[in-house]
């Protein structure tokens, strides 16, 4: 079993902590993947600054492949963050550094990569978007996360990305339910084949095309939380392990069953990641951190 986290990585700066961490939602599915056991590579571009080599070598320690990544000249993407209350709010960010303004533009060596893989996962801080049609040529299967911005549900994105994706995932915390099963129903009719929305201590809810199944958050040990950053990519890749484990493939839909016992596993990997210090750890200090 393999997958691929394609487009994003980032440097995850917490103010508060004075410490930065390396992450990206592409970077933080891979790791996560790799920590349940799934052989696991990450491509993408990397800034030829030493935050870039912070985030590759990250990678590297935790046995995720980077050999076709590419470095370019130019800044690593930085996002700036402070804790409040255990929750991450985000400040600001360089705009994804080269990843964002130089993206990986795939070739049929690195198409032939993907085909190597059993899901691929890619993001909206990716600029991916133009690669998807190519991306679901070779036949894996295709994740692609969201997030929460309103810009990335509109009519027009979700028709230019939603029909190369198997899994979409979708932040919806704060949603009442009526709004998230919208918004769910949407990407599917768009065209892509599951949809997950998480939505914080609400649990997560996942929509088939047909039915609706909900699934609660787990309990979380407050004497050990850390923070939050991280809990959306441990649930995603605690779902595509579980789907892969039960055989799920472009010619193979999960059952009800698959679907719930995921659910369950993934909202278990979401609050284990509580007790992680930023995405996957790798914290270093930094004494006075510049703002963006």
């Amino acid at each position: 079993m393999k997958v691929i986290g394609f487009g994003d990585n980032i440097v995850d700066r917490f103010l508060d902590r004075k410490m930065i961490y390396p992450g990206g939602n592409c970077v933080n599915f891979a790791v996560m993947a790799r920590r349940r056991g799934v052989e696991s590579a990450y491509l993408g571009v990397f800034g030829s600054d030493p935050l870039g080599d912070f985030v590759r070598a990250a990678l590297q320690d935790e046995g995720v492949d980077v050999s076709r990544c590419v470095i370019r000249e130019g800044p690593n993407g930085v996002t700036e963050i402070k804790v409040v209350d255990g929750d991450r709010i985000f400040l600001g960010w360089n705009e994804g550094g080269v990843t964002m303004s130089q993206p990986f533009v795939l070739e049929r060596e690195h198409l032939d990569y993907l085909a190597t893989a059993d899901l691929v996962h890619s993001s909206v801080y990716s600029a991916s978007e133009p690669q998807l049609p190519a991306v679901r040529t070779v036949g894996t299967l295709v994740s692609f996360d969201y997030s929460s911005e309103p810009e990335r549900r509109t009519d027009d994105y979700l028709q230019r990305t939603a029909p190369f994706v198997d899994l979409a995932l979708l932040s919806l915390g704060g949603q009442p339910l009526d709004a998230a099963e919208r918004d769910l129903r949407r990407v599917v009719a768009a065209g892509a084949s599951l949809a997950v929305g998480t939505r914080g201590a609400a649990g997560a809810l996942l929509f088939d095309g047909n039915n609706f199944l909900s699934q609660g958050a787990a309990a979380v040990d407050a004497r050990r939380f850390a923070d939050t950053m991280g809990c959306g990519d441990a649930f995603l890749a605690g779902l595509v392990v579980s789907l892969l484990n039960a055989g799920w493939t472009r010619h193979f839909r999960p059952s009800s069953g698959n679907l719930r016992e995921a659910l369950a596993f993934a909202a278990v990997t979401a609050a284990e990641q509580c007790y992680v210090e930023g995405a996957f750890g790798y914290g270093i200090p930094v004494a006075a951190p510049t703002r963006i």
